[in-house]
């Protein structure tokens, strides 16, 4: 399995939250096995995502897309997103 954090401020959480959500189905046809959402505690607007993939591949294709590219956009995404693509080391 391999894993994405993907790091990003946001305008407006809600708003944010709402496109996301409307991605789900896209994400999980990609390849995502699952996903949470944090917020960072002294700045509210600071967003991670970490989602699990059944492969790197997979991972770097849906995070590369123009799709998701649109949907931070109208998601109000402030400045560019840092990814961090990752495997899982040990048990």
């Amino acid at each position: 399995m391999s894993y994405v954090m993907v790091k990003h401020k946001v305008a407006d959480f809600e708003a944010w939250k709402k496109v996301y959500d409307s991605l789900e189905a896209e994400r999980v046809k990609g390849g995502s096995k699952s996903a949470s959402v944090f917020r960072d505690y002294g700045n509210p607007s600071g967003v991670v995502v970490l989602t699990e993939w059944d492969s790197l591949e997979s991972a770097q294709k849906f995070n590369g897309s123009e799709k998701l590219k649109d949907a931070m956009m109208k998601a109000g995404v402030q400045g560019p997103p840092e990814f961090l693509f990752l495997d899982k080391a040990g048990s």
